[in-house]
């Protein structure tokens, strides 16, 4: 299977490959750096990204922004290639964080889980790209028109389907009763929107597909359906690069299909996830003993558990909150990067 180049704005991926952005702290400097070097755009994750940094607890915003410096510093140390950060759009001090990333000369800020309608204003005056995700082209349309205010297009857009990991854009009934369209059909209509944009702005805006991707023909189907470039993220978990504990990549290795379920996150979100002993408990009210302020309007009192504490748990090796994407009957070994890459290219 032959690839085209991956160009967004003045930079070129010799790989069509995105690795999506991974958190809590799954996918940081090593494993961005990894996929950058194989030729595609390395994405470490900035949700709450400073939990290695010894006053998280106590100065969790601090911390944050000490380590996406140095998380970028690592990054560029490691590698020549493209490499960026993704930002949920609904965190707190999301403004913060991205000024920072930008301030450190990042390449590219992704973000989702929310309408990214700030960034324009956070990026004016530097070289780095802003890509939103989005589950529909009615998202696109409206964070397009928010950003032409500004005076700003996507440099690309991201098409996330029903089968990714984590938060999802659509709704909870939509997901279980297995009502949303696909990610070839979300393919299709965003691209036929960006089309318009792109013929009465003159320029270019790539279409990256992503959900559920993980193999050739995965690839090719998206292709001829209009992507330009495609997002991975489970995939890259069990990989020897990656930064999350061995435990983490083996509750990915020893998942079946039947073990993922969509939950619905204490962030209000429905979101897809491996099931663990902490999850299957999460019904029963978990003592939270410590808030990291990573969302705005979090009432302790009213949700079931803390979902930092959960993702921290899991990353760090311990039974917690496992986010994952479908299809993970052909995840079964520990790989490297290049063996994920050159299975899907060949």
């Amino acid at each position: 299977m032959k690839l085209t180049e991956l160009k967004i704005g003045n930079l070129t991926a010799k790989l069509p490959i995105i690795q999506g952005g991974m958190g809590i702290g799954v996918s940081l400097s090593n494993l961005a750096a990894a996929v950058a070097n194989e030729g595609g755009i390395g994405i470490i994750s900035g949700v709450q990204i400073g939990f290695r940094e010894p006053d998280f607890g106590n100065n969790p915003i601090e911390a944050n922004i000490r380590a996406i410096r140095k998380e970028i510093k690592r990054a560029r140390e490691k590698s020549k290639g493209i490499i960026g950060m993704n930002f949920m759009a609904s965190m707190n001090n999301f403004e913060l964080y991205v000024k920072e990333a930008v301030k450190e000369k990042i390449d590219i800020i992704v973000s989702g889980a929310g309408l990214p309608f700030a960034l324009p204003k956070l990026v004016k005056g530097s070289d780095t790209k802003i890509i939103p995700i989005v589950s529909s082209a009615k998202a696109a349309r409206v964070i397009i028109k928010s950003w032409l205010k500004h005076d700003k297009l996507p440099d690309a857009v991201v098409v996330e389907g029903p089968l990714a990991g984590g938060h999802l854009g659509f709704k909870m009934d939509e997901l279980l009763e297995n009502k949303c369209k696909s990610i070839k059909e979300l393919t299709i209509e965003v691209k036929e929107l960006i089309s318009k944009y792109e013929k009465e702005y003159k320029v270019k805006i790539p279409v990256i597909s992503a959900g559920g991707i993980r193999t050739k023909e995965d690839i090719e189907e998206l292709k001829e359906a209009g992507a330009d470039g495609f997002q991975l993220a489970s995939i890259f978990v069990p990989t020897i690069e990656c930064d999350a504990h061995e435990n983490f990549k083996l509750a990915y290795i020893n998942a079946s299909d039947e073990d993922i379920k969509i939950i619905k996150s204490p962030v209000g979100m429905p979101a897809r996830a491996i099931t663990t002993n902490y999850l299957a408990k999460a019904e029963e009210k978990h003592e939270i003993k410590r808030c990291y302020k990573c969302m705005p309007n979090c009432k302790q009192s009213e949700i079931p558990y803390c979902i930092s504490e959960g993702l921290l748990n899991a990353v760090e090796g311990r039974d917690g909150l496992v986010f994952s994407g479908a299809k993970l009957n052909n995840v079964s070994q520990l790989t490297t990067v290049k063996e994920v890459i050159n299975n899907l290219i060949g």
